[in-house]
């Protein structure tokens, strides 16, 4: 944005979407070496830029420019600047302090948070191909919203592989190894948890300080959008995790930025959260605004990132959120409800589909908070996708109790389909239910060791064929028992024992069962693509429902019982049943049903052993013809 007057102007109202090329810094001239330090800092009484370049302990001063707060330094610099650590050092009535830039492009991050300029534009991307697809394929017509498959794969980048001396691979040592893998296995994208800079691992990537720069951990910018075409050149998308809602306290980063509370809400009501130890942006303050909003559109601009998935979202538009009574202010009408809140999202949202409609702005959101992916035109928040929380906590309670008592939790089979069409859902198998006691997905499953594997094929199954988009995290698709742990590389080794191969084999044949079928994701969103067979059998702990796409239909017949149970389904006129996907633990005689008529109806019983699943298709038998010989004159 050339203008500087305008970009001030924007970015003070809230307007401003391209707030990275007028804050932080940026090289003014390609062919020389001038460069623009800006920082927001109002309540600066003094700022200073410190660095490699002009000294650590005598800094450069920066003018202030704006009224409201924009401190500035045009600078000739005499060489390239190019990798460069620098901070800002402030001083205010709060004291004096070492500021990393809001806006850095790259950062050295751990305990130290030094920016580095990072002015690079030269990258050359090889993904038209990738994007053409997108813009085909993620978008809505008249019949549905999506109508493609979409079966993510979560990954955290530090403990999805690791050199044997415990090194992370970098960007471009996941880029050799990642696409081909999941291009295997059938997922369609797949989601980094946060890849912003962030000073603690054990945050996971959910406290971040540099919110413009990928971090450091695993390369530079430059090597980040590498691993990103080549995922792309493979057909792959690729989703982040994006944190708008808080930021860590360390000294370097967003904190007090200013001496006093700048990027954090100043009312004790609002300003931080008591389990994460973090501040909450201020959303209600228009430069917070050009600053987050500016930062999701980055990534997609700059990244070719495909979509976002926003975290807690809950703690945004909640003004009670993780606080007791007495310790927040309802709005003059009593409620609850963070206004700021909605109002950002519903301007983010609006921003980024603007630009890219294209995207996939997806609602980790765990309330009942109603129209989170209704467009902001009928009065929803604008995401095109929200995480159903519900199905998943249901789902895990289910297959982690024994068969004999599962027919007193039998809603949690059927109960999510009277909620499934309120919103646009993803079914998440997420890294947060692996973590901190709560077992790995096989482990959570009842029964012996042969029934772990039993119960997480099927539970795997149901995932898969009920209505909504697809998230399974990773070394669920191996069965690994441990619990996710962020210190150490997946347990690869697992894969050589018969039953662990077996069932990443059996997961990919689903997902790629999954990906040809489009019964099962033609209709995601809408009544048309389900219909119950068989809901209410808890007793025999089974469930059988259809899934309906635009040329056909499967019946899907799912047994959770701890025994052989029959199950019968009706066939429409003139079809024969076939199975055509199971769990793997069924022989020929249980996958032959039992056919008979009554009266004009059609039917056909299944005796399926205890904890198995199978994908029938219904297809019409032709009928036997006979030829007349000619007579022969």
């Amino acid at each position: 944005m050339a203008n500087t007057e305008l970009a001030e102007y924007l970015f003070h109202q809230g307007t401003n979407l391209y707030s990275y090329e007028y804050l932080g810094c940026n090289r003014i001239s390609p062919d020389g070496y001038e460069y623009s330090f800006r920082v927001w800092a109002p309540n600066a009484k003094k700022v200073e830029l410190v660095g490699d370049f002009s000294g650590w302990e005598e800094g450069i001063p920066l003018k202030r420019i704006t009224e409201r707060g924009i401190w500035e330094l045009i600078w000739s610099a005499g060489s390239d600047l190019n990798g460069a650590a620098y901070k800002f050092r402030i001083v205010s009535d709060g004291g004096v302090h070492l500021k990393g830039d809001p806006y850095a492009r790259y950062s050295r991050g751990s305990a130290d948070g030094a920016s580095v300029v990072y002015c690079k534009k030269d990258f050359a991307w090889g993904d038209m191909g990738w994007l053409s697809h997108r813009a085909k394929t993620v978008k809505a017509d008249e019949k549905s919203y999506i109508r493609a498959p979409l079966n993510i794969y979560e990954l955290h980048a530090g403990s999805f592989m690791r050199h044997p001396n415990g090194e992370y691979y970098s960007y471009r040592e996941l880029s050799e190894v990642l696409p081909s893998y999941l291009k295997e296995m059938g997922y369609t994208h797949v989601e980094f948890l946060p890849l912003q800079e962030h000073p603690f691992d054990g945050s996971w990537g959910y406290q971040v300080c540099a919110f413009y720069a990928p971090t450091s951990r695993y390369g530079t910018p430059d090597d980040l959008k590498y691993l990103i075409d080549k995922l792309h050149r493979a057909g792959i998308g690729v989703i982040m995790d994006w944190v708008p809602a808080h930021f860590p306290k360390d000294e370097w980063g967003l904190y007090e930025f200013d001496g006093s509370a700048l990027y954090e809400y100043q009312g004790k009501d609002r300003q931080e959260s008591r389990s994460w130890g973090t501040r909450f942006f201020d959303l209600g303050r228009e430069e917070i605004q050009s600053f987050l909003i500016s930062n999701a559109l980055y990534f997609l601009r700059e990244f070719h990132i495909d979509g976002l998935r926003v975290d807690a979202v809950a703690s945004m538009i909640y003004l009670d959120y993780d606080r007791e009574p007495g310790e927040w202010n309802p709005n003059p009408d009593g409620s609850n409800t963070n206004r700021e809140g909605v109002a950002f999202f519903r301007k983010l949202n609006s921003a980024v589909f603007a630009e890219f409609p294209d995207a996939l702005m997806i609602a980790e959101e765990s309330s009942a908070f109603g129209g989170i992916t209704a467009p902001v035109e009928s009065g929803g928040l604008g995401f095109n996708l929200k995480w159903n929380m519900g199905w998943a906590n249901d789902f895990y309670d289910y297959i982690s109790t024994d068969p004999l008592y599962r027919k007193e939790k039998h809603k949690a089979l059927t109960f999510p389909l009277m909620y499934a069409f309120t919103e646009n859902f993803c079914l998440p198998i997420s890294h947060d239910e692996v973590v901190h006691g709560k077992k790995s997905l096989i482990n959570k499953c009842f029964g012996s060791y042969e029934d772990k594997f039993r119960c997480a094929r099927v539970a795997i199954m149901l995932q898969m064929t009920y209505p909504g988009k697809k998230l399974l995290f990773m070394g669920t698709e191996y069965a690994q028992f441990r619990e996710w742990d962020y210190e150490n590389e997946l347990e690869w080794f697992m894969t050589d024992y018969p039953a662990h191969e077996s069932f990443r084999q059996y997961v990919a044949a689903l997902n790629r069962f999954y990906l040809s079928h489009e019964e099962l994701w033609s209709f995601d969103f809408s009544p048309r693509g389900f219909e119950w067979i068989s809901p209410d059998d808890a007793d025999a702990n089974t469930v059988a429902f259809l899934r309906k796409g635009e040329c056909g239909e499967l019946i899907v017949i799912l047994s959770f019982s701890g025994c052989e149970q029959a199950v019968t389904v009706p066939l429409p006129k003139g079809t024969r049943p076939e199975v055509i996907f199971d769990t793997g633990n069924l022989n020929e005689n249980a996958k032959t049903p039992i056919i008979y008529q009554d009266g004009e109806a059609s039917y056909a019983t299944y005796r399926l052993p205890g904890l198995s699943g199978v994908i029938v298709k219904a297809t019409p038998v032709r009928k036997k013809t006979t030829r007349r010989k000619k007579d022969v004159l």
